[in-house]
C-alpha cells in the first residue's frame, strides 16, 4: 500500500523519528528499513550499536541490509566506555550524518554511556536541525524523555509491580514507547506508565512496526503489525495512591486507539486519523 505523500520538512524544523517496535523485516520487503535508507538521501548513516553487547554482529548485519538497499556511506558509531563519547574522530562522524540508526540490545547501556554526553548533545543538535534519528527495540524506547525500563509483562499490571523508569535521549517530550508490545503482552505496564505519567501519550509498537513521528505535530504507522495509542489526559480516577500494593492498577476513562499501516496520530489534537 502507498504511503500518503510526505510532506517537505522546513527548514530549521526537527528531523523525522523512526521509532521501531523491533524485529523488523531484513529479508522480504524491508519496508521499515528502507524508509530509513530513503531518508539518508545519498548521505551518511551512522549505525550506532551502543545497546548491544554483540555490537559488531549488529553493526555487520545491519551494514549489509542497508548496502543491498543501496546504501553508500555507512559507518559504525559505537562506545566501549563514556569516556569515548568525547572523541573528535566520533564528533566528525555525527556532525557529518544525515541520520543514525540506534540497534537493540540493552537501552540502559545506551543512556549511560551516550546520554547527556558531548557525543548526545551534538546528536540532539543536528536532530533539532533535521538530521533523521532512527531506533529498533531498545533503540526505539531510548527516543523518549521518559523511557520504560523493565516491568512484568503479560498480565494486568499491579501497584506493586516494578515499573522501572529512567530518564531517555529526550528527543519526543510528547511520548512513552513500549516495544515488541502485542508479541510481549505489554499493554498492563504501559498503562501503569500512562497512569503514573499522564501529560504523556503511551505508544505500544508491534514487531516489524513502526512510527515516522514530527515532534510535536504526528505521526504515521508503517510495518505489518498494529500500534497502540494510550491517552490518559482524560483520567477521572486511579486507585495508584491506595496502600494495598498487591491490588490490580484501576484506571477509568483511559483512551485506547489501535493504528494499523497508514493510519496517522495528531499529536496536537490528540486524535487518531485514518489514511
Amino acid at each position: 500500500m502507498p504511503h500518503r505523500k510526505r510532506e517537505p520538512r522546513k527548514a530549521g524544523s526537527p528531523g523525522e523519528l523512526i521509532i521501531i517496535g523491533g524485529h523488523e523485516d531484513k529479508e522480504r520487503d524491508q519496508e521499515i528499513l528502507k524508509a530509513v535508507a530513503d531518508r539518508v538521501n545519498g548521505g551518511l548513516l551512522l549505525i550506532a550499536t551502543l545497546a548491544s553487547t554483540e555490537a559488531n554482529e549488529q553493526w555487520r548485519n545491519y551494514r549489509d541490509v542497508f548496502r543491498n538497499l543501496g546504501l553508500k556511506k555507512i559507518e559504525q558509531l559505537d562506545l566501549e566506555s563514556r569516556a569515548e563519547a568525547d572523541d573528535d574522530a566520533r564528533t566528525k562522524l555525527l556532525r557529518s550524518a544525515q541520520a543514525v540508526f540506534f540497534t537493540g540490545g540493552d537501552q540502559l547501556r545506551i543512556t549511560s554511556n551516550f546520554g547527556g554526553s558531548p557525543l548526545c548533545n551534538i546528536m540532539r543538535e543536528r536532530y533539532a536541525s533535521g538530521m533523521v534519528v532512527a531506533g529498533t527495540s531498545a533503540g526505539a524506547s531510548v527516543m523518549s524523555e521518559t523511557m520504560l525500563v523493565a516491568g512484568p509483562g503479560d498480565e494486568s499490571h499491579r501497584m506493586g509491580d516494578a515499573l522501572r523508569m529512567a530518564p531517555g535521549l529526550g528527543l519526543t517530550e510528547d511520548l512513552i514507547v513500549d516495544q515488541h508490545f502485542a508479541q510481549r503482552g505489554r499493554i498492563g505496564r504501559l498503562v501503569g506508565a500512562v497512569a503514573q505519567n499522564p501529560r504523556l501519550i503511551g505508544v505500544g509498537i508491534d514487531e516489524d512496526t513502526a512510527i515516522v513521528a514530527r515532534e510535536g505535530e504526528s505521526f504515521e504507522v508503517i510495518g505489518t503489525g498494529a500500534v497502540y495509542v494510550i491517552d490518559g489526559h482524560s483520567i477521572a480516577y486511579t486507585n495508584l495512591s491506595d496502600s494495598k500494593t498487591d491490588d490490580v492498577i484501576s484506571v477509568h476513562n483511559v483512551k485506547l486507539s489501535i493504528l494499523s499501516r497508514g493510519d496517522r496520530f495528531d499529536l496536537v489534537k490528540r486524535v487518531a486519523l485514518h489514511q
